[in-house]
């Protein structure tokens, strides 16, 4: 089996031909072996390009523990980048099909690739049952105190396709990515686990985010999370509706826009290098 290696702001996944490519076993039993950083090809998960009978492409991505997730905001964006560079649509304007519905994505072309890409993440949902979360009682849950182990955070959460707990705090530490994102993932009053976000606020219109990614651990970068921090950071009155977002692995910028109520997300893809499994 044929694979690329690509990444959007170092969110690295493995990505599949599956117009061409035929999977040796089960997709989520490959994602854990392809994904494993010693004994594997390494990466976030695996993302499969699929035909579409109702876009240019479909997009499957497993996590690297073999989960499979709705969307990846800097995923598509690869997705988007191998269909055009690849011959498979040559528009610079493409709809890919994911698990969160079909998604609009502008291509920025330079010298015949596609150097960045703009996604329309569509409309964020705030309600506790579409994220889906117990916490509340129904009501949007936004700087809501809730104590997960025996520390005590002011969370607000959103749904991007997938659910998202956003937490801003004056530094984001190891100590609080690697402690408590695991424990606030894998909480019962999240029935399908959540992916944690810790924001620092540089100014209205620039924040730093880590990522505890549901099914993957830290990773260097997280485009449904950036967009779920970005209506975080507007709900909640902390930055303004366009703003630059610092991941580790790269910038992000996020634009909430106040009159369609759609969130835009641009940044780059790469493509690092190709093998065979």
């Amino acid at each position: 089996m044929k694979f690329t290696k690509m990444h959007g702001a170092g969110n690295d996944y493995v990505y599949v031909n599956c117009f061409q490519e035929q999977l040796p076993e089960p997709a989520s039993e490959l994602a854990t072996k392809i994904s494993d950083r010693r004994f594997g090809v390494g990466g976030d998960g695996l993302i499969l390009i699929e035909p579409s009978d109702r876009a240019a492409a479909r997009m499957r991505m497993f996590n690297a523990d073999g989960s499979e997730s709705e969307m990846c905001g800097n995923g598509i964006r690869c997705v988007a980048k191998y269909v055009y560079d690849h011959g498979i649509c040559r528009q610079p304007n493409l709809q890919i099909e994911t698990g969160a519905g079909i998604l609009e994505l502008e291509l920025e072309v330079v010298g015949g690739l596609v150097s960045q890409v703009t996604v329309d993440m569509g409309i964020p949902r705030t309600q506790p049952a579409q994220i889906p979360t117990s916490i509340g009682d129904g009501d949007a849950i936004i700087n809501r105190a809730e104590t997960f182990g025996d520390r005590e955070f002011v969370i607000t959460c959103v749904s991007m396709g997938n659910p998202h707990c956003v937490i801003f705090v004056p530094s984001a530490t190891d100590e609080l990515v690697l402690k408590y994102g695991p424990l606030i993932e894998n909480d019962p009053r999240f029935p399908r686990r959540t992916n944690v976000e810790f924001v620092e606020i540089v100014s209205p219109t620039e924040l730093r985010q880590r990522t505890w990614e549901r099914g993957s651990g830290e990773t260097w970068a997280c485009g449904t999370g950036a967009s779920a921090v970005s209506v975080a950071g507007v709900l909640t009155g902390i930055c303004e509706r366009s703003v630059l977002i610092h991941l580790r692995g790269g910038d992000l910028r996020l634009r909430w826009d106040a009159t369609s109520e759609h969130v835009f997300m641009t940044g780059g893809a790469t493509e690092v290098f190709h093998g065979e499994w």
